[in-house]
């Protein structure tokens, strides 16, 4: 056994000795990094309640959709990666959901959370295969893919969310909270001051995952378990393009493989997460990358800076690849590509038919089998508001 498996093996026994004490404990980085706020959003639990962002602290709002149905609970039974985000936290920040920690289950073991969704969940596809829970979401006639789904104005895993009460005061979400119709909730999108460029990820079983920064320096975070090789039907990807981020949570990172309206994409997964349960398949198949870290604060990295905690969101525009070097008027995002041994280049577009009844085809389980090398190229300035309408105090 070679010292990258022992390590693999090491881990493992730890995680079953620990068991259930270790999975259940919301992750908190051991060092808290300085943080500036990006901006905030707000949102009206109530039909016809405004989704609105602000960029000047609270001062003035800006319109970006509104909400179609509220909700009044809460999901006791939360996807597993749910129950490493702190209550009161944003847990999930994707293109087709944003997802809310209002606790932790000890019964069930789970993470509980609410939703707020774009309006293609008022009908969801037939085919979806991914958390969703109708009861417990808020529905917004923002279309997946835009606004606070990826379109500039997503929060971060981690991002507080607060209760706004009378005159605009602030306050942290109660104990055991479940959304009341009215409610108005706040999200400070945060994120940290020293701020990467990029991720790095060398896919080989033993590679560095590494964060360069604007100053030329790096830092190696971590280490690839398991490279990915393939792609595979992951649901959300049908609202992202090629080479965006679909998703973050604290327990995955998701990447698009397949141009808007289709299905193709990979994940990246901490050691925690694929050592859950249900993610044995992450092991046998090849579109789970696993990763774990350098660091002595967790060996499984589950709900952990950088991958899993601040520092990931969809975001993009439509037209950002079109224009020259990263420019001021692109305002931001993310973007991931890949090195097959000629330098960094896009990554290529490998779709799936969406039908879950039929085999994959040979060539998803090795479409990425000659990537050396992934990297997440971060933003380099802050978008301005995308806003439809403006209104000061909505």
């Amino acid at each position: 056994m070679n010292g990258k498996r022992a390590m693999v093996f090491l881990l493992v026994c730890t995680a079953a000795l620990m068991g259930p004490a270790l999975a259940s404990s919301a992750s908190s980085p051991v060092c808290v990094p300085a943080t500036r706020e990006l901006f905030r959003l707000r949102v009206v639990n109530d039909a016809g309640g405004a989704v609105s962002v602000s960029r000047d602290g609270g001062d003035t709002w800006q319109l970006l959709g509104e909400v179609v149905r509220y909700t009044a609970r809460v999901n006791r039974r939360g996807y597993t990666a749910s129950k490493w985000v702190a209550a009161g936290r944003v847990a999930a920040t994707a293109v087709n959901a944003i997802h809310i920690s209002a606790g932790y289950d000890g019964a069930e073991d789970r993470g509980v959370v609410f939703s707020l969704l774009p309006r293609d969940f008022l009908a969801p596809p037939s085919d979806y295969q991914s958390f969703l829970s109708p009861d417990s979401s808020i529905y917004t006639d923002i279309p997946a893919g835009e606004a606070v789904f990826g379109g500039g104005e997503a929060p971060l895993v981690g991002n507080r969310v607060l209760l706004e009460g009378a005159c605009g005061a602030l306050d942290g979400l109660p104990l055991d909270y479940v959304p009341r119709q009215g409610d108005s909730l706040v999200i400070l999108v945060e994120r940290p001051e020293r701020y990467p460029v990029a991720a790095v990820f060398e896919n080989w079983e033993g590679g560095e995952v590494v964060l360069a920064y604007a100053d030329g320096s790096r830092e190696a975070v971590g280490w690839v378990i398991r490279p990915a090789h393939g792609v595979g039907r992951f649901a959300g990807s049908r609202y992202a393009g090629i080479g965006r981020i679909r998703a973050n949570h604290a327990g995955v990172v998701g990447v698009s493989t397949s141009p808007l309206g289709e299905l193709g994409a990979f994940q990246i997964l901490p050691m925690g997460h694929a050592l859950s349960p249900e993610m044995g398949i992450a092991w046998r198949m090849t579109q789970w990358m696993i990763v774990g870290p350098r660091g002595e604060e967790s060996p499984l990295w589950g709900g952990l800076r950088p991958l899993f905690y601040q520092h990931l969101r969809p975001e993009y525009l439509p037209d950002d690849l079109y224009a020259p070097d990263w420019e001021p008027r692109l305002l931001a995002r993310f973007l991931v590509e890949a090195d097959f041994g000629n330098g960094w280049q896009p990554l290529p577009a490998l779709r799936l038919d969406p039908d879950p009844t039929v085999p994959l085809p040979g060539w998803a389980h090795s479409g990425l089998a000659e990537a050396r090398q992934f990297r997440i190229l971060f933003p380099l300035a802050e978008r301005s508001s995308s806003a439809r309408r403006v209104g000061a105090g909505q």
